[in-house]
């Protein structure tokens, strides 16, 4: 049997409801590939360890006596960002180190009613406003495939927890590729559904920038999930009827036209972020897929200007508000957040001129997607941005271009401004570093199927490793 720690949903599913395996012995070796790892990657800040072995025991029951759940008795982490009434709701941020949250989110709601066990909770970076996960209030998370390197943000606890064993699922959140890039470093699957598919909580639930999703380390864990949360809340008034399922037959990808294109636009990217997604295109082919490359044409400038307008007008300000009371205790890539944010409302020409922009950036993903059943491109332009680092004083450099904003090197805030699009990032490979790369599968608006269609038969074609070796 696979190591229990690393075990899928899935197969832990069958083998509860066969009796060959105790949710007891799976939450009992994932408690204690925790104790044993955590020290060195640091992904969960709140470990609730003796209530969910407690909880593991009343799964057992219910596998005894016929009453289990869709997840029942399976570890489950949830991002920190994502509240639990009665428990601490800090953002990552010293400001709100002991706000105890009222209400609790509908992902996580859901997940607790279909049987799931949250064991613990994930790290973010502050305000989740970063693309990499340190802060002061909770340190540095590492990646498990190489603890130089940070395993992305701000999902980065999900994706580093996942990727060292410390659960099975995971919950996330994106804003601007905020599970697509934890998901792309850590070498694990992550999910930004459309937007209004799965709930989020107000005033966010009304940005179309914001998703909440899964992630996991196969695509039918991913899938398992996501069937889950998804669905209309009555909190959440662009939550959209009726919640669509995932199908539990994936991977035929026979005869399926795929658009492949290595770059969005002028994007620099490291040679083997290009080899990576070639291969992938590679293994469509073999799967049966009709892939043909493309050009997309995007200018990389239009992107970062276009998202920071979008974030100037309500994601900065809500981070410069709290910045106004207590900007001593904020860390630095915070407080730069905030201005970089509010300089491109103020110099960018409002809010109109953003969606201008951004009508400008999806008419050629439109028509792409009009001719292909759905898009592969990079998730990043290079592998992993270094553990620790804010990226405020330092530039970044990529394939020998060094980018204003580190952010640049992310291709995944597009898909934010197509934000009705589904985006599944599966790994692509490895980069000479260790670390983990991925590509985003995107798919038609709201053509939630298709992407994970494609994402299993990358999986079956092309499989790759759950371990890091070295951890």
């Amino acid at each position: 049997m696979t190591d229990l720690a690393y075990l899928p949903a899935t197969e832990a599913l069958r083998l509860f409801r066969s009796r060959e395996l105790s949710p007891v012995e799976l939450m009992t070796a994932v408690i204690e590939r925790a104790e044993a790892v955590e020290p060195q990657v640091n992904a969960l800040t709140e470990r609730t360890f003796e209530e969910a072995l407690l909880q593991a025991k009343q799964a057992e029951d219910a596998y005894r006596d016929g009453s289990a759940r869709p997840l029942e008795g399976i570890p489950v982490a949830a991002k920190d960002e994502q509240p639990i009434a009665g428990r601490l709701a800090r953002t990552g941020s010293l400001a709100f180190a002991d706000n105890v949250a009222d209400v609790t989110h509908p992902v996580i709601e859901r997940l607790l009613a279909a049987g799931g066990i949250v064991h613990a909770r994930t790290t973010t970076p502050e305000f989740c406003c970063a693309g990499f996960t340190h802060s002061k209030l909770w340190g540095i998370t590492r990646n498990p495939w190489n603890l130089d390197y940070s395993p992305g943000g701000s999902s980065g606890g999900s994706g580093a927890a996942l990727a060292s064993g410390t659960a099975t699922l995971a919950t996330g959140s994106d804003i601007g590729g905020s599970i697509r890039l934890p998901a792309a470093n850590t070498g694990t699957v992550g999910y930004k559904p459309p937007y209004g598919r799965v709930p989020v909580m107000p005033p966010f639930n009304l940005d179309h920038y914001c998703h909440e999703g899964s992630m996991a380390r196969t695509v039918a864990d991913c899938a398992l999930m996501q069937n889950v949360i998804v669905g209309p809340h009555a909190s959440d008034v662009v939550s959209l009827r009726p919640a669509v399922q995932i199908p539990d037959t994936l991977g035929d990808v026979a005869g399926m036209r795929i658009a492949y294109a290595p770059n969005l636009g002028d994007w620099p990217i490291e040679p083997d972020i290009a080899a990576n997604t070639k291969a992938v295109a590679d293994a469509l082919r073999d799967a049966g897929a009709i892939v043909e490359e493309v050009e997309v044409g995007l200018s990389r400038a239009d992107v970062f200007q276009a998202t920071m307008i979008h974030f100037g007008a309500i994601f900065g300000p809500s981070v410069a508000r709290v910045a106004a009371e207590f900007g001593d205790q904020l860390n630095p890539y915070s407080l730069a957040f905030a201005e970089t944010a509010a300089k491109a409302m103020g110099q960018g020409g409002g809010f109109l001129s953003g969606l201008e922009m951004e009508a400008a950036i999806y008419a050629p993903i439109g028509e792409l997607l009009d001719r292909y059943d759905a898009l592969i491109c990079p998730t990043t332009a290079a592998p992993g941005l270094l553990a620790g680092e804010d990226y405020v004083d330092t530039k970044l450099t990529v394939n020998g271009v060094e980018l204003d904003d580190y952010l640049e090197y992310a291709l995944t805030p597009v898909f934010n401004i197509a934000s009705r699009c589904p985006v599944l990032n599966v790994p692509s490979g490895r980069a000479s570093n260790g670390v983990p790369t991925g590509v985003q599968i995107v798919g038609r608006s709201y053509d939630d199927a298709t992407v994970f269609n494609v994402g299993a038969a990358v999986e079956r074609v092309r499989p790759w490793a759950f371990r890091p070796e070295s951890l």
